[in-house]
């Protein structure tokens, strides 16, 4: 299989980092907005007593500002791609400093799937320890052991951020085979 032109290549490039960026902004938009009322919730404080939904809590916000990060990475992807696209072989980058980037974006992005998984599985783990210790068919007096919203919305959170950190990963992968074989 013959390797693509530098033009190909940047076509490529271009329409993929394109994609992951506003893929990975969209998720984060989504996680954000759930985050933020998970946050301000008024039941924050009835929740604090869980130890498990606050350490999720804490890696969600910690995760979130690993893909900020991530998309900041999208976003230069995205001007390294228009570099390329350009007629001036003197403003291409440099294939090192192009795979460095790839790379960090990389790291930040598997970091991220691993603790945003970590993450859900604490409070996926913290849901289901409470609807197992409700009483069937009587009234409930405990309201820690009650399943709120703040509970699937944390779970909401790490999910979409695990998406939105797969997505660029994806990218990354996918980026720096294209880059090795041109």
């Amino acid at each position: 299989m013959s390797s693509p032109t530098r033009q190909q290549f940047a076509t490529t490039f271009r329409r993929t980092t394109r994609i992951s960026f506003w893929v990975q902004l969209a998720l984060t938009a989504v996680s954000g907005i759930a985050l933020l009322f998970a946050l301000f919730s008024r039941t924050i404080a009835a929740q604090s007593k869980s130890t498990a939904m606050g350490i999720s809590l804490f890696l969600a916000v910690g995760v979130m500002l690993a893909l900020c990060f991530r998309i900041y990475l999208a976003f230069r992807y995205t001007r390294l791609a228009k570099r390329l696209q350009t007629s001036n072989p003197q403003l291409y980058p440099n294939k090192k400093d192009t795979v460095r980037i790839i790379r960090t974006g990389l790291i930040v992005s598997l970091v991220g799937i691993l603790l945003g998984f970590v993450g859900s599985e604490i409070s996926v783990v913290a849901t289901l320890a409470k609807a197992l210790a409700q009483p069937q068919g009587r009234m409930i007096y405990e309201p820690e052991t009650i399943i709120q919203t703040l509970d699937v919305l944390i779970i909401l959170v790490n999910t979409n951020i695990t998406g939105a950190h797969l997505v660029g990963g994806i990218t990354s992968l996918f980026l720096l085979s294209s880059v090795k074989q041109n």
